[in-house]
């Protein structure tokens, strides 16, 4: 029985029996549209599609879900100039899901490049390369050998289901770094390791080594930009784990998009993208991850990692909100992309970056100082103090050239130890310090050289 259409009526009844509703309740279809995605209104969400993009309560259907996703990718990607079509990236994968979405949309992208140098008549624009680069841990791990071959089969499989453009593999062990005329490069990178007591130290000498890795691989096969597959997640326990261990001068320097201070510079194109984001698109898409034997983390990282996990389950926002938080510090002049003349893209991205963070447009400021063992930048008290030493690198100028993080945690306080230490180190981290001296002399000389007597001048 219908209602007479007056004063407003809420109880969900038809007007008439011929009406163009057939008889569906508004009610009932209200009801099912709650169940709709709220940027398309026509698909359903996804199962557990609350919660996403910081706790926003954001309720997607799968499509809308991964535009989302792979937008948040690509706007890092074209606001910060990390990749011109000139281009030749290595992506560090290590199975997980982080750096297999980094592949995933870094593979995408190359694709509709190609397909858009393909369609062109002209084809101005070359279609930039990319290769994968997977860090083998297991020579301090001690994975057996048969499990190590088929992980590195398994991860060979991913990249090789990619389609066209081909993408180049690089296994490289970690070991490679510590090469010496004496022991294996295994002994030595066990040595080194076991010199360090606290597991803190020892993970994040580990960190270091992995880098430097992937740095050497860049360097030798002509690759101008190294893509990592940081997220949210980790760059939130890495805020809260450097402010722990007294690096909070460098924190703003880790959390960039782009970091030039590596000889190839480092890009986190998914930065803006959460651990629990990544893990739906991966189960969405069947994208194949690996959890490799590696070890659990211990120590300090161990500790934050579960403490921000807690902090996640209780609510989801604090990730994103910790990380937001963190980006507020000024960044360092080296996080960007070099400039070139000739690249507009760069120019652009340079522009929006000073006007963010409220830069001078002149940045040619005096070279940074950095710690040899972590790469992180001192501070001017810090570089007043190594300034006079001589370039001589021995372990004893060495140490007060470390930051006082890696000098609590990594380096061993016996002067025995210490110097076995530093027998073992590799040759670029030996040299990083040395490089780091005289840069230091440079700088101090160039702030001081109005006060300084020239050599035709009289002293008296």
């Amino acid at each position: 029985m219908a209602c007479n259409g007056t004063g407003g009526c809420d109880s969900g009844c038809y007007k008439d029996e011929n009406d163009s509703t057939n008889g569906v309740l508004p009610s009932v279809t209200n009801s099912s549209n709650t169940n709709l995605c709220l940027k398309c209104k026509s698909s359903e969400i996804i199962a557990g599609g609350t919660g996403f993009s910081g706790g926003t309560n954001m309720k997607l259907c799968a499509d809308c879900f991964r535009g989302n996703l792979y937008g948040k990718f690509k706007l890092a990607v074209s606001a910060n100039g990390m990749i011109s079509p000139s281009d030749n990236v290595l992506v560090a994968f290590s199975g997980g899901t982080s750096s297999r979405v980094a592949l995933q949309f870094v593979h995408e992208m190359q694709v509709k490049s190609q397909k858009n140098f393909d369609a062109s008549r002209d084809r101005s624009l070359p279609v930039f390369g990319v290769g994968v680069a997977f860090v083998d841990e297991s020579a301090f791990h001690t994975l057996p050998s048969h499990e190590l071959d088929k992980e590195i089969e398994e991860i060979k499989l991913i990249v090789d289901e990619l389609s066209p453009p081909t993408k180049a593999f690089h296994v490289i062990p970690i070991e490679s770094i510590c090469l010496s005329n004496s022991n294996s490069a295994k002994d030595n990178l066990n040595e080194l390791l076991n010199a360090v007591s606290d597991k803190t130290g020892k993970e994040d000498l580990m960190v270091q080594l992995r880098m430097m890795s992937l740095q050497k691989t860049a360097l030798e096969n002509g690759y101008t930009k190294l893509v990592l597959g940081s997220c949210t997640s980790r760059l939130a326990c890495h805020v809260i784990a450097s402010t722990v261990k007294g690096q909070g001068y460098s924190l703003a320097a880790d959390i960039q998009y782009v970091d030039s201070r590596w000889e190839i510079p480092v890009v986190l194109p998914i930065r803006d993208c959460t651990l629990q984001e990544l893990n739906m698109l991966c189960k969405l898409e069947s994208l194949k991850t690996m959890e490799l034997h590696n070890g659990s983390r211990a120590g300090i990282n161990g500790l934050i990692s579960s403490f921000v996990k807690l902090l996640q389950e209780e609510n989801p926002s604090r990730e994103c909100t910790i990380v937001r938080t963190a980006g507020k510090l000024t960044p360092f002049h080296f996080n960007k992309i070099p400039e070139e003349a000739d690249d507009c893209n760069l120019q652009l991205a340079s522009q929006r970056r000073r006007k963010k963070f409220n830069l001078k447009s002149n940045e040619l400021l005096p070279p940074e100082s950095y710690c040899p063992l972590c790469s992180s930048p001192l501070d001017k008290n810090s570089i007043s103090n190594l300034a006079f030493e001589n370039g001589h690198t021995s372990y004893g100028s060495f140490v007060p050239k470390c930051c006082s993080s890696c000098q609590f945690q990594i380096l061993p306080k016996e002067p025995l130890h210490m110097e076995q230490f530093y027998s073992l180190l590799p040759q670029p981290i030996t040299d990083r310090a040395k490089d780091g001296s005289c840069r230091s002399q440079r700088s101090i000389r160039e702030q001081i050289q109005d006060c300084l007597l020239s050599d035709n001048e009289d002293g008296t």
